[in-house]
């Protein structure tokens, strides 16, 4: 899919392109193509001049293979974007090319967005724009606006976060927890965990990518300030994501230590029923044996009865104390 978008009335206004003619009729100020097929790239550089590299969202972690500018004048920036509204989080790798040297080129101040999928913060971009005259004034600032986003997307998903850890709170300190409890909650706490770090990640890679930018001495001085300001708010999100982990690992070692008490309980069913069960063995031992009992002599035929009286007594007496003594709780 390839979209163009226009500024008019200060408003930020979307076209879906599907032909060459389309593309020429307008002047965007950014081009996104999400999964775009080979006839789609081949109308931007018909068009623009601009030649989409195949690697252009290769997982390269170098800073000199993720941001570096070309001869001609082309910046190229590739960063994460979290996607964290379904049941598994992740991110999305997309390519930016902005050119805004070489006046030339049809691609002069057209910024160039790649990736492979639909990016929330990518909507919640234009849904901003389209409410808010002013917001966008050129391509350097559609890019500042969506790491912007990118980290109060961010910050979102933190407070996500910390709603979900309360409820599992709720769950591990309210009292007796059973080992499918238990289970459901590591579950729950292994994915808060998960989509902690790729957030700490995520806000890692937007400051890399804002820092670039700034370095580059590409933007104004309003501009500048804004991505210090970006900044400004990752630095604040590290010290959450930081909390985060620190009360995932506290519920954690919580609930791993109420499966380790039920464990335990299990364990002291088997050593007290093991501890009871010593003295009926005794008194079968003994009257087992091959020796004359004055008490079996006298009694005759009860005497099989007494010593199974023997045998429940001595297992009960124990019984007793044991739960007195609040053994068996």
């Amino acid at each position: 899919m390839l979209n163009i978008f226009t500024l008019a009335n200060g408003r930020l206004f979307q076209e879906e392109i599907e032909s060459l003619e389309e593309l020429s009729r307008f002047q965007p100020i950014w081009v996104d193509l999400e999964a775009p097929t080979p006839e789609e790239k081949r109308w931007v550089k018909q068009y623009y001049g601009l030649s989409i590299p195949e690697d252009a969202m290769d997982e390269d972690i170098e800073e000199s293979a993720r941001f570096y500018e070309e001869d001609n004048g082309d910046l190229h920036i590739r960063s994460d974007f979290l996607i964290a509204g379904d049941d598994e989080p992740r991110t999305v790798r997309v390519a930016f090319i902005l050119n805004l040297m070489n006046n030339a080129l049809k691609s002069h101040g057209v910024l160039f967005s790649i990736h492979d999928e639909d990016v929330p913060v990518f909507r919640l971009l234009r849904l901003r724009a389209r409410r808010a005259p002013g917001l966008i004034e050129d391509a350097k600032e559609v890019l500042l606006k969506l790491f912007d986003a990118d980290a109060e997307y961010s910050a979102d998903t933190l407070e996500g976060i910390y709603d979900e850890l309360e409820k599992v709170s709720r769950q591990v300190l309210a009292g007796e927890v059973s080992d499918t409890l238990a289970g459901e909650v590591l579950e729950a706490i292994a994915h808060q965990e998960d989509l902690n770090g790729r957030i700490r990640r995520n806000v890692m890679d937007t400051r890399r990518a804002v820092s670039f930018m700034m370095r580059s001495r590409m933007l104004s001085a309003s501009q500048f300030e804004e991505a210090r300001q970006i900044l400004r708010d990752i630095e604040s999100l590290d010290s959450h994501t930081a909390f985060l982990f620190d009360k995932i690992n506290f519920l954690m070692d919580a609930t791993v230590g109420f499966i380790n008490i039920n464990q335990n309980k299990i364990i002291k069913i088997f050593s007290v029923a093991s501890v009871a069960l010593l003295p009926p063995t005794l008194v079968a031992s003994l009257y087992g044996m091959n020796l004359q009992f004055p008490e079996i002599q006298v009694l005759g035929r009860a005497a099989y009865p007494y010593v199974l009286f023997m045998m429940a007594a001595s297992a009960l007496v124990p019984m007793w104390y044991f739960r007195k003594r609040g053994w068996l709780r």
